[in-house]
């Protein structure tokens, strides 16, 4: 093993068994330190793998490996991951006062996972890391497991990515009796039809852990979480692997001829859909959720039109800037005791560094020129004209809508108004340490654009594949409707559609579509085994002794007594066999002669009739 497979390797173990000794030890004093320092080291073998480009495989079953490899796409996701992990454990050594040890082994434990689903190149690899993220992330969401709201939220996004993640289980089964093996990048070669079966399995596993459409309600239970597991869940971990997986099996998705056109639009009208809940929220985390959920739709609808450059570029942005937004929201919320929209009235105020940050990544999410997510959502766009004139005209449409929800959020936090009413505890304070990370994170969320600007754009996209030019014309209409709806959206008031503040009842039809026909079949299958198998099986019980007795009275009356019966005739027989042998020599030879005797006589009658 070399020393960059090496750096691999312990790029994913290092985080996992770190986490896992915090998680199941009492060390709550020196967890946050021990957390950043593994994230740390983490951090910078990340970088090391993504120069080097290592890949290891490992013998896992017949035909099946466990697979990881660091290539063009993962060398510029990894990076992002480990990263954005060591802001937020920053921020969160602060924010987080209680049950440290387990918070931050579970997070590091998180953060392996998603580390090891960007580098999977085998299915075995993608489900282990699959399976763990989304353990992982159930005990983070419901972290606060005294509260039953938490855990009931948990517990919804567990089950409902748990659903869809049925869908890899059925593409490692369609992989290997398509023959062409379980390495991700020979799924297009598979037979036909377990080809089409592997993409389906893949997309429905891929849609359900980005919250896209049908899947986009459990994310909004997912805020019950601690502010900066939402930052981390949000920006570069589970929801963004989702979208990550479609990027990397581009190459499936078009071999297909159906799943590309199917994955953009559903990504497109994802992002318009959830642009419209994000209007409608009323509390500042619901509408960074949806708006998380709709600015990866960009990112898969650049995996439909395939431009995985561009998505990427998009993946790696947002993740700053949802980073820094949640980090922002989390910082308010302990420091004000409120994340509803109304009651933030002024909250940029107080605390200029928080402020400041907060609003590079709001005008960045709302695509303003020159910040990042400007120049990566046209790189999406761009590639979605050269489609589809109606997918361009849908994501300028998703487009605006983020410049909309972008400014309701800082017509709030700037606008005068009452004095914002700081807790006078400790908990009203946002310390150096929180906000150093947010600094960081607001470079990023300004800068990173680059990623689709020539001449790295067209780096990226010989390396990734997607298209290297775009358009100066796009790039200015884009710019344009961002500026001109976010003028709109701090001269007037945002408008806030009821029919989405309840995420378009996503939920409610989830359960009456899904969980009360399956409860509705559970009853009615217990009512079946209550009333016909328990009822067969006891009276099978009860006539068992019956035919117990009555085989006993068979054996009893019948074969005992034949037994017997045959025994004593048997007995008798040996008797008239012992008669003949008295011991006597003369009569042994009166016998042979008599048995001789009747030979003859026997034998003469023969010759005689024959």
């Amino acid at each position: 093993m070399t020393a960059v497979q090496a750096a691999l390797l312990v790029m994913v173990a290092l985080p996992a068994a770190a986490g896992a000794v915090l998680t199941l030890t009492r060390t709550h004093r020196v967890a946050a330190p021990i957390a950043v320092a593994t994230a740390g080291l983490t951090t910078a073998l990340a970088f090391a793998s993504a120069l080097a480009r290592p890949a290891v495989s490992y013998p896992f079953v017949a035909g099946a490996d466990f697979a990881l490899q660091v290539d063009a796409l993962a060398a510029l996701t990894v990076p992002m991951i480990a990263a954005v992990t060591l802001l937020v454990l920053v921020f969160a050594a602060r924010s987080i006062r209680q049950s440290r040890s387990r918070f931050h082994g579970l997070m590091l434990i998180f953060s392996a996972a998603a580390l090891t689903t960007a580098t999977a190149a085998s299915l075995p690899a993608l489900l282990f890391a699959w399976e763990v993220m989304g353990a992982t992330s159930y005990a983070l969401i419901g972290f606060w497991w005294r509260d039953s709201a938490r855990v009931s939220a948990g517990l919804t996004a567990f089950l409902t990515t748990r659903t869809a993640d049925l869908g890899l289980y059925v593409a490692a089964g369609a992989a290997l009796a398509g023959g062409a093996g379980m390495g991700l990048a020979d799924l297009p070669a598979a037979a036909d039809p377990w080809r089409h079966v592997a993409t389906a399995g893949i997309v429905v596993a891929a849609l359900g852990k980005a919250a896209q459409l049908p899947f986009s309600f459990w994310l909004s239970a997912a805020m019950k979480g601690p502010s900066p597991v939402s930052a981390l869940l949000h920006s570069a971990a589970m929801v963004a692997m989702g979208a990550y997986l479609l990027l990397r099996v581009e190459p499936l998705l078009a071999s297909t001829g159906w799943a590309g056109p199917a994955t953009a639009w559903i990504g497109v009208l994802t992002a318009v859909l959830m642009g419209v809940v994000a209007l409608g929220q009323r509390e500042l985390k619901q509408l960074l959720a949806a708006s998380t959920i709709a600015q990866l739709g960009f990112v898969v609808l650049a995996a439909g039109v395939g431009t995985v450059s561009g998505g990427a570029t998009h993946l790696v942005a947002h993740a700053f800037v949802k980073a820094l937004l949640f980090l922002t929201a989390g910082a308010w919320l302990s420091a004000l005791g409120t994340e509803k929209i109304a009651e933030l009235r002024g909250a940029a105020r107080p605390w200029p560094i928080v402020g400041v940050t907060a609003t590079v990544a709001a005008l960045a999410l709302a695509g303003i020129a020159p910040l990042s997510l400007w120049a990566t959502k046209d790189a999406v766009l761009t590639a979605a004209l050269e489609s589809s004139g109606w997918l361009y005209a849908a994501g300028l449409a998703a487009a605006a809508l983020s410049a909309a929800y972008a400014g309701k959020i800082l017509w709030v936090v700037w606008r005068r108004g009452p004095r914002t009413k700081v807790r006078a505890n400790d908990a009203g304070r946002i310390s150096a340490v929180e906000q150093a990370p947010l600094v960081v994170l607001g470079v990023g969320a300004a800068v990173l654009g680059v990623l689709a600007l020539p001449p790295l754009s067209g780096v990226l996209a010989d390396a990734l594949g997607g298209h290297a030019a775009i358009s100066v014309a796009g790039l200015t209409v884009s710019a344009g409707i961002a500026a001109l709806v976010l003028l709109l959206m701090l001269r007037l008031r945002a408008p806030e559609p009821r029919w989405a503040l309840r995420w378009l009842g996503l939920e409610a039809a989830a359960h009456a579509v899904v969980v009360r026909p399956c409860l509705a079949l559970a009853r009615a299958l217990a009512r079946f085994d209550d009333h016909v198998l328990d009822r067969a099986v006891m009276a099978l019980a009860a006539a068992v002794p019956v035919l117990a007795r009555a085989a006993a009275g068979a054996d009893d009356d019948g074969l005992d007594r034949g037994v017997e019966a045959v025994a004593g005739r048997v007995r008798r027989l040996g008797q008239v066999a012992r008669v003949p042998q008295t011991g006597a020599v003369h009569q042994y030879f009166l016998q042979t002669v008599a048995v001789f005797t009747a030979g003859g006589v026997i034998w003469s009658v023969y010759a005689v009739m024959g």
